[in-house]
């Protein structure tokens, strides 16, 4: 009885099952993205905003979920009443008063569709008459 060698039959098999798990589609899940605002980042506009809105790539979780406007002497000036839009959870907006000239920092927080928590700041200014 001979011996027969299996790696040259074994290879084969294993570079198919590697391309086959390649090609396979998988699920991917990333972190959310903020794609718009307005104001728009870094913007300088005339006047005051009703509200300040950001919008992610995918929607968010509603837990959990933080959205602030401070002035650049750190004071909080949103009404503080952050809420996600109900057909787009991609959308979130708080509502602020008369905001006069300054430069101001959005910052806000979500729940990825992953369970990632997710923070990130802008600014924005309104310009002096």
């Amino acid at each position: 009885m001979t011996r027969r060698d299996t790696t040259f039959t074994a290879k084969p098999l294993l570079g198919l099952a590697l391309i086959a798990s390649l090609a396979l589609p998988l699920p991917v899940f990333a972190h959310a993205i903020m794609v718009k605002s307005q104001p728009v980042v870094d913007s300088m506009i005339a006047e005051s905003p009703k509200q300040v809105d950001v919008w992610f790539n995918d929607k968010v979780g509603s837990e959990y979920k933080a959205l602030a406007v401070i002035n650049s002497a750190g004071k909080r000036v949103d009404n503080k009443d952050a809420e996600q839009e109900t057909f787009d959870q991609s959308h979130l907006y708080t509502t602020v008063t008369d905001l006069p000239p300054d430069t101001y920092t959005v910052r806000y927080r979500v729940v990825s569709i992953d369970t990632h928590i997710v923070t990130g700041k802008f600014k924005f200014t309104i310009k002096a008459p």
